[in-house]
C-alpha cells in the first residue's frame, strides 16, 4: 500500500488528472470537503480543478489493513496549493481511504476522505 501512496502523489504533484483519475474505481466517492461526498462525474470535475491550481502533496501512510479485495488505509497528508482567489492555502489531515483490487490486479480508491478523522 504505501507503494500506492507514492505513485498516487507522483501523479498529483504532476498535475495529470489522467494519470490521478485512474488510481480511482469508476463508482468512488470522494469528499474532498468535510460532509461532501462526490462520485461521477462531480468527482471528476472538482479533482480537475483543483489539479489546475498546481497543488503540492506530501503523504505518508500511517496504518494499512488489507482483507481479501479490500483494503483500509490510513494516510498523514499536507498539499500547499492556492485558494481561488490565488492566496496560498495549507490543507492538512488524515485520510481514510479505502481501496478494492481489481480483476486487472490494481488496486483502485474505492472511498478516498481526505479528513477521515476530522
Amino acid at each position: 500500500m504505501e507503494k500506492r501512496t507514492e505513485l498516487y502523489v507522483e501523479a498529483f504533484n504532476a498535475g495529470d488528472f489522467d494519470a490521478v483519475d485512474s488510481f480511482y474505481t469508476e463508482e468512488a466517492v470522494a469528499v474532498w470537503e468535510p460532509g461532501k461526498p462526490l462520485t461521477g462525474q462531480a468527482r471528476k470535475d472538482y479533482q480537475r480543478e483543483f489539479l489546475a491550481r498546481k497543488p503540492r502533496m506530501t503523504a505518508v501512510p500511517r496504518q494499512s489493513f488489507v482483507t481479501g479485495d479490500t483494503a483500509l488505509l490510513i494516510v498523514d497528508w499536507v498539499i500547499e496549493t492556492v485558494d481561488e482567489q490565488g492566496a496560498p492555502e495549507r490543507l492538512e489531515g488524515v485520510g481514510v481511504d479505502v481501496l478494492r483490487l481489481g480483476e486487472d490486479t490494481v488496486w483502485r480508491y474505492a472511498v478516498d476522505d481526505p479528513y477521515g478523522q476530522g
